[in-house]
């Protein structure tokens, strides 16, 4: 794993978590925790505020309407691309490409229509799962993991990308599951460890994530029809 190129990656949890875990190290780890922290950052608006009304309060109802629209489209509209190119980031350090900030706005000149597409099929999608008892929601976000890094890597139209990442990561269902275990029980140990912990835990996760892709692309270089999306076992 020392000297491993990204080319040789094969895919499995351990060596995803491994190659990674040096890799944030080596280059580019200001950058990545630049932007980790901005992302972070831009998460915030909103994320915690509520309005406590009670039968006293005086609160101006008609501002109710436009503020939560502009959350909504600040939700769906704004913070996709940046997180999106957060991924493409992690991806491109991953390759020892230049990790760049500027990275994180890319998305907004090259790719914004189908980042909005791609990310608001992914909610919808998730959420119809989850509502059918859970278990096909689990299934739904481990197959479609790879959606983000196809619209900004291959530059791919959102229903393509997600049903080449719906092809791609056949096989690999149980080992995203596992990823994303060993992801909450990594965010639990950073929060332990408080703020420099968490960022920490968030980029691993990130790099390890963006390394699976990789390791799935290089087992998957042939050009074979996309097969139609369809939800099967997780395997």
């Amino acid at each position: 794993m020392e000297n491993m190129n990204y080319r040789d990656l094969v895919p499995s949890a351990g060596g995803s978590f491994s190659f990674a875990w040096r890799k944030i190290f080596e280059r580019a780890f200001l950058p990545l925790l630049v932007a980790v922290i901005i992302v972070g950052l831009l998460n915030g608006p909103g994320a915690g505020s509520r309005w406590e009304l009670d039968g006293n309060d005086h609160f101006p109802w008609l501002f109710i309407f436009p503020v939560a629209l502009l959350g909504l489209a600040y939700l769906f509209l704004f913070l996709p691309v940046i997180k999106y190119g957060e991924q493409y980031m992690f991806l491109k350090a991953m390759r020892d490409d230049e990790a760049e900030i500027k990275t994180l706005f890319e998305g907004f000149k090259t790719q914004y229509l189908n980042i909005i597409l791609a990310n608001l099929i992914v909610v919808a999608l998730v959420i119809l799962g989850f509502i059918m008892l859970i278990i096909p929601g689990i299934i739904i976000a481990c197959r479609l993991a790879f959606v983000s890094y196809l619209v900004m890597d291959k530059n791919m139209e959102a229903m393509k990308a997600v049903e080449k990442s719906w092809q791609m990561t056949k096989g690999h269902g149980w080992t995203i599951f596992g990823m994303a275990i060993i992801s909450f029980f990594l965010f639990i140990g950073g929060l332990i460890v408080f703020i420099v912990g968490i960022i920490i835990s968030i980029m691993w996760v990130h790099a390890a994530f963006a390394t699976l892709y990789q390791s799935v692309l290089n087992a998957n270089d042939d050009e074979n029809p996309i097969p139609i999306l369809g939800v099967n076992e997780v395997r």
